[in-house]
């Protein structure tokens, strides 16, 4: 078994780790903006870690109405300009906590006197050293090149984080999302025969709408580290805007279809993609892949949130990405390649 497949199977442990003790300063910072939230966030993070800073985004805006921006570190480094608001909420995401941009932008707001976050697996990290708290997604070493139980983990404080400032979250509903990732990788055989499918496979479009889209720039990145496909993730939104085009008989297309406000869209997108003899695989909870055109379907469950007015998808990013990180390992697999070291790429990016 790879070391990426055994990381995988690490996340019901570590994801059950952060729910019953979570990071101290979520703590502090409920008590710091109980009676103020700030009135901006601003997430700086590069690679999959950027994937969990737009989940983040979309937690944030749906759930406490709070504007998130994401950050481009280059407009610091390279352009030498400090455009992050002196009142903003300035979160640092980084497995390593050694991403020399990240850091900067960060050291840069914080110079500025905004208040720093950093979520990162590594105390003794530069990111957690320029931080005013930091929140450590506890993770253990991650040994292979590409990160999966690492981006779950920083979803999981991110939800802590909107939980601290306000949001319709409780830890209940954080213990049923540690449920169904358990359950989801209680038989993964469904993740190799879909590789054994598609050990052919050279280039896709991976869909994700809402609160998945991060999840669609998730396994698309997965997919090119691993197994060197050229995939490409898009919002259903966007690809319907142009990059449909190019799909015609046989197109492999991986989409996220789960319940709630972008059902419908996502339905409908599906039928056309169907007419045009697209080869699409759904991952969404059975209730859904059922009506909606697909030629395989991977039924995966998530809680729906107890607070009454919760959108039906808030908690369902971090199990359904689960068998998409499977199905990218046994892909790689399946092609005689090695997930864990990918061709070019090391542990820490550092650019600047």
């Amino acid at each position: 078994m790879s070391m990426m497949l055994e990381e995988i199977r690490e996340q019901p442990e570590i994801l059950a780790n952060l729910v019953l003790h979570p990071p101290g300063a979520i703590a502090r910072l409920t008590r710091r903006f109980g009676k103020r939230r700030p009135e901006i966030a601003v997430i700086v993070a590069r690679g999959t870690s950027d994937n969990a800073a737009l989940f983040g985004r979309y937690v944030f805006e749906i759930t406490l109405g709070l504007p998130t921006i994401l950050a481009a570190p280059s407009v610091t480094t390279l352009y030498k300009r400090h455009a992050i608001p002196k009142n903003a909420l300035v979160i640092g995401i980084s497995q390593s906590g050694e991403s020399t941009d990240v850091n900067a932008s960060v050291e840069a707001a914080k110079e500025q006197g905004a208040f720093c976050l950093a979520i990162t697996n590594h105390a003794g990290s530069a990111l957690a050293g320029l931080a005013d708290e930091v929140l450590l997604t506890e993770a253990g070493i991650e040994r292979s090149v590409a990160a999966t139980k690492t981006y779950t983990a920083q979803m999981m404080v991110l939800y802590w984080i909107a939980k601290a400032l306000g949001g319709p979250i409780t830890g209940s509903d954080l213990r049923a999302v540690v449920d169904e990732v358990s359950a989801c990788l209680e038989d993964t055989s469904g993740a190799e025969h879909l590789a054994e499918h598609f050990r052919e496979l050279s280039h896709t479009a991976v869909l994700g709408r809402g609160i998945n889209y991060c999840n669609g720039l998730e396994l698309g990145l997965k997919l090119m580290e691993t197994s060197y496909v050229v995939a490409c993730g898009f919002s259903g939104a966007d690809f319907a805007h142009g990059p449909i085009a190019m799909v015609q008989d046989g197109f492999p297309i991986f989409a996220f279809c789960p319940s709630g406000p972008t059902f419908a869209q996502t339905g409908l997108l599906l039928a056309r993609l169907s007419d045009a003899w697209a080869h699409t695989v759904v991952i969404g909870p059975q209730e859904c892949v059922k009506d909606v055109f697909a030629r395989h379907r991977v039924p995966v469950e998530y809680p729906r949130p107890r607070t009454p007015g919760a959108p039906a998808d808030l908690f369902s990013p971090i199990p359904l990405i689960v068998p998409g990180q499977c199905f990218a390992a046994e892909l790689s697999a399946a092609k005689g390649l090695d997930p864990d070291k990918p061709r070019l790429l090391s542990k820490v990016t550092q650019t600047l």
